[in-house]
C-alpha cells in the first residue's frame, strides 16, 4: 500500500508518525526493547502528546533477528497466526551512550539512540540492509484506520525474489505484491499461494509474521526500498541471514516448519480431465491409452470436480449418470498401476444433500 505521493508528500487522507529517538531501553537475556517517541522529547510537556512505538528485538535462533513494532499494546492480536519454532536462548544485547546493539550468530543489528532513528543489519560484520530514518511508522488512513509499516533498504543491483506463488516477473523489483490468496487463474498479479517472505541476492531474507493481508511495495513506492505494511497496531518481522539462498531457506523453514516428504509417486506425471472436458469412464480410459501409446509414463490420474453432479459440490458422491459403478472403475484404473486423485471444493453447495443438514444443525 502506498502512503506517500512522490518523494516528499503524503497521499490525501494519510497521516504518518515516525520514531524520532530512543527514550527508554530495557535489556534482558531474551530481548532488547526500546521506547521510541515519534517526536523529540525535550521537556516534560513533550510527553503529553504524540504516539510512541515500542520496538522489541529478539532472536528465535542463530542468524535470525525478530523485530516487533507495537503502537497500541491493547489492540487485540487477531487469530489465526503462524506457528513458529523458537529456541530459548540468551542474547548478546548491549547499550552504550549513543547506540544499542544485538548479535545472534553471524547477524547483528545496531541502532543510534539519538535522532534520526534507524536500524542497520550486518552479516559477518558487513552491511546487509537497514531500516532507514522513517523506515518504521504508524499510519492513519482516513476511512480505513491504522496501519504499521516497515521498510528495508535495497542496494544497487539488489534483486528481490519470492513472496510465494506468483505469475509476474521472477525478479520482484518494481512490483506491488499483495499477499492475499484468491481464485484468480494463472495470468494475473493475484495468486493462490501467497507467502509473506522474500529473499535478495545480498544474502538475507525477510519474513513478515502476519497471516492476513500484507502489502509489499518492492522498489515500487521508493526505488531504493522494500516496504511492507499491515492494517492494525502491530508489525512483526524477521531478518534472516544466510548468506547463501540455500542457507536462508533452511533457516526460514526451521523457523516456520517443514512439511513431511510426500510419497515418491506424487512426484510423477499427473494427467487431469480438466474442468471443461465432458468425460466418462470411456473418455478417461482413452486419455490413459493415449499416454501408453506414446510411451509416456503416467503415475496419477486426476478427476476434476465433475466426477460429482453439477451444482452439488461438494457432496462426495459420484455422478451415477456418468459413473454407474465407480468402485469397479477405480479398481480397473488402479490395476493399471495408477494412483487416483479427485477434486474437492471447499464449500457445500445449496443443491447438496448436506446443505439442509448443515442449516438444520446451525453450521
Amino acid at each position: 500500500m502506498k502512503f506517500t505521493d512522490g518523494s516528499w508528500m503524503m497521499r490525501k487522507g494519510v497521516q504518518a508518525h515516525y520514531p524520532a529517538h530512543v527514550s527508554e531501553t530495557e535489556i534482558s537475556d531474551r530481548n532488547l526493547k526500546v521506547l521510541l517517541p515519534c517526536h523529540a522529547i525535550r521537556t516534560r510537556g513533550d510527553t503529553l502528546s504524540g504516539p510512541n512505538l515500542t520496538t522489541t528485538f529478539s532472536s528465535p535462533m542463530p542468524d535470525v533477528i525478530r523485530v516487533q513494532i507495537v503502537h497500541f499494546e491493547g489492540a487485540q492480536d487477531p487469530a489465526p497466526c503462524f506457528e513458529l519454532e523458537e529456541q530459548s536462548r540468551k542474547l548478546a544485547a548491549a547499550e552504550t551512550a549513543d547506540s544499542v546493539t544485538l548479535t545472534t550468530g553471524k547477524l547483528s543489528m545496531k541502532a543510534p539512540k539519538e535522532a534520526p532513528w534507524s536500524v542497520q543489519f550486518f552479516g559477518d560484520g558487513k552491511p546487509l540492509t537497514s531500516s532507514p530514518p522513517k523506515g518504521m511508522a504508524t499510519v492513519q488512513v482516513d476511512g480505513e484506520g491504522p496501519y504499521i509499516h516497515g521498510q528495508m533498504t535495497l542496494g544497487v543491483g539488489e534483486n528481490v525474489y519470492g513472496l510465494g506463488e506468483r505469475f509476474t516477473a521472477f525478479v520482484k523489483n518494481g512490483q506491488v505484491v499483495e499477499t492475499w490468496n484468491e481464485d484468480p487463474g494463472t495470468g494475473t498479479d493475484q495468486a493462490y499461494k501467497s507467502i509473506p517472505f522474500y529473499i535478495t541476492n545480498r544474502g538475507y531474507g525477510v519474513f513478515v509474521n502476519h497471516p492476513g493481508r500484507v502489502s509489499f511495495e518492492v522498489a515500487s513506492e521508493k526505488v531504493s526500498l522494500v516496504q511492507f505494511s499491515v492494517p492494525g497496531e502491530r508489525l512483526d518481522y524477521f531478518v534472516i541471514y544466510g548468506p547463501t539462498p540455500k542457507e536462508i531457506l533452511e533457516k526460514y523453514t526451521a523457523l516456520t516448519g517443514r512439511p513431511a516428504l510426500p510419497p515418491a509417486w506424487t512426484f510423477g506425471l499427473w494427467l487431469s480431465t480438466s474442468f471443461t472436458t465432458s468425460y466418462d469412464e470411456a473418455t478417461v480410459t482413452d486419455f490413459i491409452k493415449g499416454m501408453e501409446d506414446r510411451d509416456l509414463p503416467l503415475h496419477v490420474f486426476h478427476f476434476d470436480c465433475f466426477w460429482m453432479r453439477q451444482f452439488r459440490w461438494c457432496d462426495f458422491e459420484w455422478d451415477p449418470a456418468v459413473f454407474p459403478d465407480p468402485k469397479a472403475m477405480l479398481k480397473r484404473l488402479k490395476d493399471r498401476g495408477l494412483k487416483i486423485c479427485v477434486w474437492i471444493n471447499p464449500y457445500v453447495g445449496q443443491q447438496s444433500g448436506m446443505f439442509g443438514e448443515g442449516v438444520k444443525i446451525g453450521y
